[in-house]
């Protein structure tokens, strides 16, 4: 038979281990079955490796420990350079955009007050080119027409905002942190190349100065223009008073011409020009009031002459006399009209004149109506050019109805042809 407490290696029986501990007369035994020992010596194996790795892990802990919070400390050193440096890009960023505010805020302000110059500068100019407006009625073709009023609408979308800042995000990626600085590079490889706003500002500013400076040019020309062409105009009409042997006195203390080049922009050479344009008119003014005050006028528009100035047969006695004016072929009751404004001395019977009128035009010029059927006139009456002041007649010595009309200078008859020629060269600028 089979024992129950044997055991089978490899298929021999193996007896089990007998422990006997023997005290005094107390003898005890016990049985320990292989399994039994196999597992306390694997506890036993167990604990003195559990107690070599705690061993170790006491030995070797602090240099673990201090590896890892040298990594983490370079780690942390790392990202606050990388972000150090983007708050000092951030911080460039802001600072050229403030600077390029306050250059757009510097430019707008010039601007603004170059545009104020030009509205001053139109004030200014308003009541001299209203003048020379007026006087462009009677100035040959070439002369400009006066230039209307600047209006400059520069529309200035500029509203350059400070930089926004950028926001640093964090992500997380299978539980490691994500490079918080590669979302700026992503940005920066996606963004197209634009100008930036100083740059397109830049571009606008340049084009509505090149708008406000050929506004300036054109002022500065159209003044030099209509003051040159007043100058012009004034002496062809001196010029054709001193070929009709009469001077008229227009010193208005004009400055002398001369100095150094002053920029056109200078706002100095605009007021030298707009002063010029003023005395070129003030000058052509006066010489048109002076002109105007000579008998350059017809009496009698469209009618012939029958006797010259001068020496003549007289129509009465046939023997050579002085005739001391001209005479025009008149119907009775023909208006005969004033060849300049003045002031009438005499109006009534005169002798041989028979019934005649005498203007006082200054200047010591005159100028007589005589033969006249009726009087239209009082003495001391104002009288205009072109108005009526008598009807044609043969009162007085005459030998059939005309005008006798005569020009007197400090009481010398003088030719009145030379009046009336005067009168049609300068009649295009009166």
């Amino acid at each position: 038979m089979k024992q129950s407490g044997q055991a089978t290696v490899f298929g021999r029986r193996k007896e089990p281990h007998m422990v006997i501990i023997a005290r005094g007369n107390d003898i005890r035994h016990f049985t320990v079955r292989p399994w039994m020992a196999a597992f306390i010596g694997s506890a036993l194996a167990a604990v003195a490796m559990g107690y070599l790795l705690a061993t170790s892990y006491l030995v070797l802990r602090d240099d673990l420990i201090g590896a890892t919070t040298a990594r983490q400390a370079r780690m942390q050193q790392a990202y606050e350079d990388r972000i150090s440096a983007l708050r000092a890009q951030v911080d460039r960023i802001t600072s050229r955009q403030l600077l390029d505010q306050q250059l757009v805020e510097t430019k707008v302000g010039e601007l603004l007050q170059r545009q104020s110059q030009l509205t001053m500068r139109h004030g200014r100019l308003g009541p001299l080119l209203d003048r020379a407006e007026a006087a462009s009625t009677n100035l040959p073709a070439s002369a400009p027409t006066p230039m209307e009023k600047p209006e400059i609408r520069a529309s200035l979308g500029l509203d350059i905002p400070n930089a926004p800042v950028p926001e640093l995000a964090y992500a997380s990626t299978s539980g490691s942190a994500a490079d918080p600085f590669a979302f700026l590079s992503a940005q920066k490889a996606d963004r197209p190349a634009v100008p930036s706003s100083a740059d397109q500002a830049d571009r606008l500013f340049v084009a509505i100065n090149q708008s406000l400076r050929s506004i300036e040019n054109e002022q500065m020309e159209r003044i030099t223009s209509l003051a040159q062409n007043a100058y012009e105009t004034a002496d062809a009409i001196s010029e054709a008073l001193e070929t009709a042997g009469l001077s008229v006195d227009v010193d208005i203390d004009k400055d002398a011409m001369g100095g150094p080049l002053i920029a056109v922009d200078n706002p100095t050479a605009f007021d030298t020009k707009v002063r010029e344009l003023d005395e070129a008119l003030d000058m052509l003014d006066k010489m048109k009031k002076e002109t105007s005050r000579l008998p350059l006028a017809n009496p009698a528009p469209g009618r012939s002459i029958s006797s010259t100035f001068g020496v003549r047969k007289d129509p009465l006695l046939g023997t050579p006399a002085l005739h001391s004016g001209m005479d025009f072929r008149l119907p009775a009751g023909s208006a005969a009209r004033a060849t300049a404004a003045g002031t009438v001395v005499k109006a009534g019977w005169n002798g041989g004149y028979g019934r005649m009128v005498e203007i006082d035009h200054g200047g010591g010029f005159a100028t007589r109506y005589a033969h006249l059927s009726k009087i239209e006139v009082k003495e001391g009456q104002k009288i205009g050019k072109g108005e009526v002041v008598g009807r044609a007649g043969s009162s007085g010595r005459s030998t059939g109805p005309h005008l006798h009309y005569e020009v007197r200078h400090n009481g010398t008859a003088v030719n009145p042809v030379r009046f009336l020629k005067l009168g049609r060269q300068v009649s295009q600028y009166l």
